[in-house]
């Protein structure tokens, strides 16, 4: 019986305010609290509030035969707080009904991964706490930021206990291989859930062009693709990000209807169910060893880290903050420590890219800088503020704009 497994990223990182060379040395406040209330409620109103009752109306129309995944950052979950506690209480009360998982990643959204395992871990188990603190929930299963992975990570994942972890199903990783099966990590048992990343992104960022050649894209055409899986797959797994409900395709576009319906047209095919990823993993036994020799995302078209870490401003950025990770530790503060660790969002350095062309378009629309150049310098005019003024040091001269 093969099944729909629906996961759902919800993040939002705590943006920096314009901080210029003037302010250093006299300004440590360096987040702008005006745009990061509105925001998120303004997201809060549009997505999460009427998406998570639209959730929690279909649990309860199927009588919890429809389950879903969530991995929630620490930086989302602390807005929420502050700027919109109603939007949390209604990702509470998903969690109570049994259909929801929530998943561990990291608290801050960060690229830890690629630089400390040490300072990753750290922020693995400080997500891990909330999510028990919150939903009662101890994940088993871990999304990485942007969902980068490579064979390192999953060992490093596989050695922190977990099940599972979510991956982008990349072609040249699968080969002629389907991403609607389970793998497994190789020489381990890290069971790997791929994203369906076609049929995901027809929801995610193709539902409302009506120069797609399937718009309209309804309920029952995107369960007949689905169906059309069977007996040649065990999942199909719908990763997207949470805020495709309402932000990033209107509530005028008709997604709100269009996520109403698909549960029972998917389930039409009494051959058809819908698993959390913990479930999916106790299901179905893996097929086979999958090898990620290299670090792959579900951003962009090269499904690689170029979105974060392909040209010297972003490396020189990236470098320079975890470069500060041991001073930072002996300092042991936890307001430096937490100050440190927002810096490392992932957010901060998608400002910085470059990329053009069909990619170009996409980072120009998340980004609220006017160029990559005043992302850099913003953040570096921060970062050396905080190494001086925080940390007590002097900022090196590499801290100058490197060449692109």
């Amino acid at each position: 019986m093969p099944s729909v497994c629906f996961y759902f990223q919800v993040h939002q990182p705590i943006r920096l305010k314009q901080y210029s060379v003037f302010q250093m040395g006299i300004d440590h406040q360096y987040f702008d609290e005006k745009v990061n209330g509105d925001i998120m409620r303004k997201v809060a109103n549009k997505c999460y509030i009427p998406a998570n009752k639209l959730m929690l109306d279909l649990i309860q129309m199927h009588e919890g035969r429809f389950k879903i995944s969530y991995s929630i950052t620490g930086t989302a979950i602390e807005q929420m707080v502050k700027y919109s506690p109603e939007a949390l209480d209604t990702f509470v009360a998903l969690s109570k009904t049994g259909c929801v998982e929530f998943l561990s990643e990291t608290y801050y959204h960060s690229l830890a991964s690629l630089y400390s395992p040490e300072e990753f871990k750290k922020q693995v188990t400080q997500h891990s706490d909330l999510m028990f603190q919150l939903f009662n929930q101890r994940p088993k299963v871990f999304r990485n930021t942007e969902l980068i992975y490579s064979d390192e990570i999953g060992a490093l994942i596989e050695g922190m206990g977990y099940q599972g972890m979510i991956a982008e199903g990349a072609d040249d990783i699968l080969g002629w291989r389907s991403p609607h099966f389970v793998y497994r990590r190789p020489s381990g048992n890290l069971g790997l859930l791929l994203k369906s990343y076609r049929l995901s992104d027809d929801v995610a960022f193709r539902f409302s062009s009506r120069a797609w050649n399937e718009w309209p894209l309804t309920a029952p055409k995107f369960a007949s693709w689905v169906h059309r899986l069977s007996g040649n797959g065990q999942l199909v797994n719908l990763f997207m990000d949470y805020e495709t409900f309402g932000e990033h395709q209107w509530e005028s576009t008709g997604i709100f209807d269009f996520m109403k319906a698909l549960p029972g047209e998917v389930m039409k095919n009494q051959e058809w169910n819908f698993v959390t990823p913990s479930e999916a993993l106790n299901r179905y036994s893996p097929t086979a060893e999958l090898s990620y020799p290299r670090l792959v995302s579900w951003a962009d078209e090269d499904r690689s880290i170029t979105a974060w870490r392909g040209n010297n401003m972003q490396t020189s950025a990236l470098q320079q903050l975890f470069e500060l990770q041991r001073e930072v530790y002996l300092k042991n503060n936890p307001s430096t420590l937490d100050l440190w660790r927002k810096l490392q969002t992932s957010d901060h350095f998608y400002y910085m890219c470059t990329k053009w062309f069909a990619d170009g378009d996409v980072h120009a629309y998340f980004n609220h800088y006017k160029s990559p150049y005043e992302a850099f310098i913003n953040f570096m005019n921060v970062l050396n503020d905080f190494r001086e003024s925080v940390l007590g040091e002097r900022p090196s001269s590499a801290s100058s704009l490197p060449p692109i």
